[in-house]
């Protein structure tokens, strides 16, 4: 039996109900096969099964008193996967869906992420089936103190740096670190993501999104097109989505839709800045439906439908994991869709991705076109370190100067392996390398 298959039996028989991490470990490991040929030395070291196996799996119980004064009761999580590069790194995640296999691929496709930055971060990721929607502030403060009471026995500075992720922004995040600072005794940079006014970092917000459109710019500069004047279409109408849209804006492109779980929009005349400002105050002040900006700006809403049916350019998928599948990916390819780069975490399916390929459309993996998130936490961990602010000039440019870099190496390491092109192939290879190669330098840990 080959390496890789032999892997992937042992972690299917050994967790048997995770359908998430076997599909992410599967794709990326399958790719690896060149590399491995070429390098019998990561068989013989059985990197394979390390990286596959979290260094530290912690679940603990998170009660909290409710508006009512009732006692609830959630899960809480935080998967810490390598810390071979650095100390675990990685979002937090307050989501009805949450479980083990989930956050375990989550940690997973961290891992080759926060390698391609080159920034010293290891890999983690967490979270919590507790669901901030409809929760008043208080109770959410509540969640979010018990929930830091037990993970602050597990995380610092120079040991695991958690961030926001899904269901936990700027709210969420300054009453996890104050109730960290609390129980430490110690203002550190433990969490990043956090306001600038007391340690975070300018651009941490934009980040993901704007790195999503800095690599999809460098993908089409490469295949001599551009996003200029390109109809784009976009999932999700959170963080990434809002700065994904934003940063297309800045580049001239037209982003024509935005989704959440009900349903999408689809504005022909496109979404300018006046109306991603009224989408922002939306959904992060008021917390309310894209449905209304239907109703607001006059335009076509389709209920619990996605994006993918729009003619379009570029996509970009930028919601949730699997959002994405092969008959979506069709209809994309037969609308003329020249680019896909994800900005959530393992949106295709793979059977979307092999469509997409097949059809030679421009496709980027999550763990390279997404990593400006984690990138700018990198630097934001830098700031803390040094007691300094960075204007956002600085941080942008480093942003991009990251995010080409990641490019210029994914695509190398598809040239090096006979596939010019295919990101996926040379964002595993470029992730993977660095980590193993780490891995062989400290030893049997």
């Amino acid at each position: 039996m080959k390496y890789v298959d032999s892997v992937l039996e042992m972690i299917s028989r050994r967790d048997p109900a995770q359908p998430e991490f076997h599909q992410a470990v599967a794709e990326v490991y399958r790719s690896l096969e060149p590399v491995l040929e070429e390098h019998p030395e990561y068989e013989d070291a059985s990197i394979l099964e390390r990286l596959s196996e979290p260094e530290r799996s912690i679940i603990f119980r998170v009660p909290w008193l409710d508006d009512a004064g009732r006692c609830r009761v959630n899960r809480g999580y935080r998967v810490q996967a390598t810390s071979t590069l650095g100390p675990y790194k990685g979002g937090l995640r307050f989501h009805p869906t949450v479980n083990l296999s989930i956050l375990k691929f989550l940690a997973f496709e961290q891992i080759f992420k926060n390698a391609l930055t080159t920034l010293p971060l290891g890999a983690g990721k967490g979270g919590s089936d507790f669901d901030p929607k409809g929760k008043s502030d208080a109770e959410v403060m509540r969640f979010c103190q018990s929930f830091m009471t037990e993970l602050a026995k597990h995380i610092g500075p120079n040991t695991d740096v958690p961030a926001g992720d899904i269901g936990v922004g700027a709210r969420e995040i300054g009453y996890l670190y104050g109730q960290y600072k609390r129980l430490a005794n110690e203002a550190t940079g433990v969490l990043t993501g956090k306001s600038p006014g007391w340690g975070g970092s300018l651009v941490r917000p934009e980040a993901t999104g704007f790195g999503t459109v800095y690599f999809a710019r460098e993908m089409m500069s490469r295949a001599g097109e551009s996003l200029e004047g390109a109809v784009c279409a976009i999932s999700g109408s959170g963080n990434v989505a809002q700065f994904t849209a934003r940063k297309l804006l800045e580049l001239g492109a037209k982003p024509v839709s935005m989704s959440d779980s009900a349903g999408t929009i689809h504005d022909s005349d496109g979404i300018n800045e006046e109306k991603l400002a009224w989408i922002m105050d939306l959904k992060n002040r008021r917390r309310g439906r894209i449905r209304e900006y239907a109703e607001q700006f006059g335009v076509k809403y389709s209920e619990d439908e996605n994006p993918w049916g729009i003619p379009c350019a570029a996509a970009f998928p930028c919601a949730t994991q699997n959002e994405l599948d092969a008959s979506d990916a069709q209809a994309l390819v037969t609308n003329g869709c020249r680019l896909v780069a994800e900005g959530a975490n393992m949106p295709c399916t793979p059977e979307a991705v092999e469509v997409l390929q097949q059809a030679g459309v421009m496709y980027a993996p999550g763990k390279a076109a997404n990593a400006g998130g984690v990138a700018v936490s990198g630097l934001e961990m830098s700031q803390n370190a040094m007691r300094l602010n960075w204007a956002y000039p600085e941080v942008d440019s480093r942003l991009e100067e990251i995010m080409k870099k990641i490019h210029a190496d994914a695509y190398a390491a598809s040239e090096q392996f006979g596939d010019p092109g295919n990101y996926v192939l040379g964002a595993n290879v470029a992730g993977f390398t660095r980590v193993a190669d780490a891995m062989l330098d400290q030893g049997v840990v």
